[in-house]
């Protein structure tokens, strides 16, 4: 199954004949990179927008990703943090977001002569709230791993198929999806949520979020981890670098992990 979807991935590009990925350097976007470099070579083009609510970190592993890929790859700035329709925080925030992201790569694609800007979401993206998804589509944009119906374990599978080293990287949304709906996102608040995250990574911990609510940091890790986390991490030194960061409380959700938690708040 596995092996026929990615064969159809490869026919899809085939038709293009040019395609300008928008490429975040996750997992999905990444594959899609691969996937369309093998195939068009240079009439691939991987563009990924920089702006706060990237980690500098992000944007260094997706360059050396594209390296290794062997895409061309070009950085754009994007300005969402402009808009007060982003930066307010409505529940469809993602929908600005990728309007700003859509309506600047749309331009560059026209102007080069890419027919096709497509992008990373997958099947089981669809199946999310994800507004930002109706954004893509009414500026053209394509969605390979949707339309052949490759599902995030699909994802990694092919990806390992594929020899990618980082098949398993844990998923790294938008750092604006650490803020309760409602609550305005700044500068200094992605950055500190931003560092707060890289500090627990250097500690050992790789699937993990950092929610930020007003001036308390709530650390989710996976369910499993937290007596470990609890009993052999220095509480005291954690707790002064958040406040370093910015943050006044330091907590601990103890229902654990889970991605798109605040989203939650949408069905009630």
């Amino acid at each position: 199954m596995v092996a026929q979807k990615l064969e159809k991935l490869k026919t899809l590009f085939e038709n293009m004949e040019q395609a300008l990925i928008a490429y975040s350097g996750g997992v999905d976007s990444t594959l899609v990179a691969k996937i369309a470099y093998d195939v068009l070579g240079d009439r691939a083009l991987a563009i990924t927008a920089v702006s706060p609510s990237l980690l500098p970190e992000e944007l260094e592993e997706a360059k050396r990703q594209a390296d290794l890929i062997g895409i061309n790859h070009e950085l754009v700035e994007t300005q969402e943090m402009n808009n007060p329709n982003y930066t307010s925080n409505p529940i469809n925030r993602c929908y600005f977001c990728k309007s700003e992201l859509h309506d600047t790569l749309k331009p560059i694609a026209i102007q080069r002569g890419y027919p096709y800007v497509v992008d990373g979401v997958n099947s089981d993206d669809l199946k999310d709230y994800r507004p930002g998804i109706a954004a893509a589509k009414e500026r053209g944009a394509r969605s390979p791993l949707a339309e052949i119906g490759v599902t995030k374990a699909e994802v990694r599978e092919i990806s390992h198929k594929l020899g990618l080293s980082w098949w398993d990287k844990p998923a790294q949304p938008c750092l604006s999806s650490r803020f309760p709906y409602g609550e305005e996102i700044t500068v200094s608040k992605l950055q500190r949520v931003g560092r707060a995250e890289v500090y627990l990574r250097q500690l050992g911990y790789q699937n993990l979020r950092v929610r930020s609510t007003g001036d308390t940091a709530r650390i989710e890790l996976p369910s499993e981890q937290i007596k470990s986390f609890v009993l052999e991490t220095d509480l005291a030194k954690l707790t002064k670098t958040f406040q370093d960061f910015g943050f006044t409380y330091v907590t601990l959700d103890l229902e654990g992990y889970r991605s798109g938690k605040l989203n939650q708040v949408l069905s009630k």
